[in-house]
């Protein structure tokens, strides 16, 4: 069966144009090559697709019948083309992006909908995974950019973009028993009490960031954490535009501390290897964070 690209766009042509002459013209051949293409089509599908009896070729109730797919395979032909010229170009088949889970509410999807627009029908994988993780996803090749906390360590294989600030807050739940005795907790007093922490799964990490207090529990999982807090479990650190809806609902509140601030700014980078070669989506999707200037969430 010769069903190509061409042969669809004929047929759809003569059925616009409502002539092999008028089609014709429009895709810029002689009548003779449209009648052709027409017939070699009819004779593949066992299917009389235009009526020649009259003046004019009227379609017939098969060619009507057609038209919607034959309308939406010229469109995965042409996506197809696309895609195969970009990849051509350097596109990656596929995007894959890690996040911290404390920054999933950080404006990232804004940009990745700006690269769907430019490259619709990539493939593309959002993993959320704790800092430590995502770095390490990213080192191993297995995803091409993560979205971090800023790090206090240079690492020479790594390039960054600044992206978002993103403010902490020391947050814990109403009945929680640190708070039985009405007043602010200094920070020592606050340590003794066991600290939800969000880490990457390597237990063997020594000093996870954002560690106070001498007993922890950790998860890889921010709804985790939450929920852990909001139980009167624990207490934590976690981003204001995480937990805004807790505490506008009461289930969590902000802890005031008596001898430090109770919360802290910290930038947001935007982490890619230089060991290894960026795509035209990932490239892209650096460029639009380059755009603008970082600003608090």
């Amino acid at each position: 069966m010769s069903l190509n690209k061409d042969a669809v766009q004929v047929f759809l042509a003569v059925l616009d144009k409502g002539s092999f002459s008028a089609a014709a013209r429009s895709l810029g051949r002689v009548p003779s090559a449209v009648s052709m293409c027409i017939a070699n089509l009819e004779a593949d599908l066992n299917l009389l697709l235009f009526d020649r009896s009259g003046r004019e070729p009227r379609p017939t109730a098969a060619a009507q019948a057609l038209e919607t797919k034959a309308r939406f395979l010229l469109q995965q032909f042409e996506s197809l083309e696309t895609q195969a010229l970009a990849l051509s170009q350097g596109l990656e088949s596929r995007l894959s992006l890690a996040i911290a889970p404390e920054l999933l509410a950080s404006p990232w999807a804004i940009p990745l909908s700006r690269v769907a627009e430019r490259y619709p029908a990539l493939d593309v994988e959002v993993l959320a995974a704790p800092e430590a993780d995502a770095i390490n996803l990213l080192h191993e090749g297995r995803v091409q950019l993560a979205l971090v906390f800023e790090s206090t360590q240079f690492d020479s294989r790594e390039c960054c973009q600044e992206m978002t600030r993103e403010t902490l807050i020391t947050v814990i739940a109403p009945t929680h028993p640190a708070l039985a005795s009405g007043r602010p907790l200094r920070m020592e007093e606050l340590a003794e009490h066991r600290q939800i922490l969000v880490a990457g799964r390597d237990n063997q990490e020594r000093t996870p960031r954002f560690l106070q207090a001498h007993q922890h529990w950790r998860t890889d999982s921010h709804t985790a954490a939450l929920s852990l807090i909001q139980a009167g479990l624990g207490w934590g650190f976690l981003p204001l535009s995480l937990v805004r809806p807790q505490l506008q609902a009461g289930t969590l509140i902000q802890l005031h501390l008596d001898n430090i601030s109770n919360s802290g700014t910290l930038w947001v980078d935007l982490v890619w290897s230089r060991r290894r070669p960026l795509g035209l989506a990932a490239q892209y999707f650096i460029a639009l964070i380059r755009q603008k200037p970082a600003v608090p969430i």
